[in-house]
């Protein structure tokens, strides 16, 4: 399945969704907003380790503090949330066995939105849900290398980039108060399903340091096997799990 493939189903699903739970709808709004804490947890070439950062087959980090913001619409069996989240990810290691230091920082901003599906639940304040969304993300981050091999010992930073993404998430709301709850949610992201690429920001230079200066989640197209200066071989993938908990009042 191709970038452009997924994310037109993913589209359709949230469309469908919406489409399908509509008839359910209540004229009633209700609206409810509020913050929270969390985990990011990276996933697929996200995580790994500053080895694995060094030779350009993932982004080698850790989990990280998240905050953010949520806000939601009521239309009866379905809310339709908006959320902006903050990650702070980072890892610190060898570029080789024994070899070099290497700290990473990686900072992600997140735009949501999308529906939310809730099930009701007669005589306990808690309330099931399901969601999905579509999302804008934005990453910057710094790189810091010490005694690495073929590149010089300094703090660089990344070029900031963003790509869309999609989402989908389980929770349950638990009542705590008559316009208070806490939000319980866990979330799986496709951070960088479209908009990925190679991006030399130093073509004149041609030094293997040009290819951690900025996101760089496609091939090199300059990739050649044996090549200290072009080595990142394949599309990387951008995935997160999040864990958080916010505390949501009722408007």
């Amino acid at each position: 399945m191709t970038i452009i493939q997924y994310l037109a189903k993913c589209i359709g699903a949230i469309a469908l969704l919406t489409m399908i739970t509509a008839p359910l709808m209540t004229a009633q709004v209700d609206l409810k907003a509020g913050a929270g804490v969390g985990i990011t947890s990276a996933v697929s070439d996200l995580n790994g380790s500053t080895m694995e950062y060094y030779t350009g087959t993932k982004y080698g980090q850790n989990s990280g503090l998240n905050i953010h913001g949520k806000g939601k619409v009521g239309l009866g069996r379905v809310d339709l949330v908006g959320e902006i989240n903050f990650s702070s990810l980072g890892n610190t290691g060898n570029s080789e066995p024994g070899q070099g230091s290497v700290e990473i920082t990686q900072k992600i901003l997140s735009l949501k939105v999308g529906p939310e599906f809730h099930i009701t639940i007669p005589a306990l304040p808690i309330r099931p849900y399901a969601g999905v969304n579509l999302a804008w993300n934005r990453f910057s981050g710094e790189a810091n290398f010490q005694g690495v091999s073929k590149i010089p010992s300094a703090t660089y930073s990344v070029k900031e980039a963003t790509r869309l993404g999609a989402g989908f998430t389980i929770g349950a709301e638990v009542s705590i108060g008559p316009l208070l709850s806490l939000d319980f949610t866990t979330a799986y992201n496709f951070m960088n399903i479209s908009g990925n690429e190679w991006l030399d920001m130093n073509p004149a230079g041609n030094e293997r340091i040009d290819s951690y200066l900025a996101l760089n989640d496609s091939k090199d197209p300059l990739y050649a096997v044996g090549d200290d200066k072009h080595f990142i071989s394949n599309d990387r993938s951008i995935h997160s799990m999040l864990f958080t908990v916010s505390l949501l009042f009722g408007l």
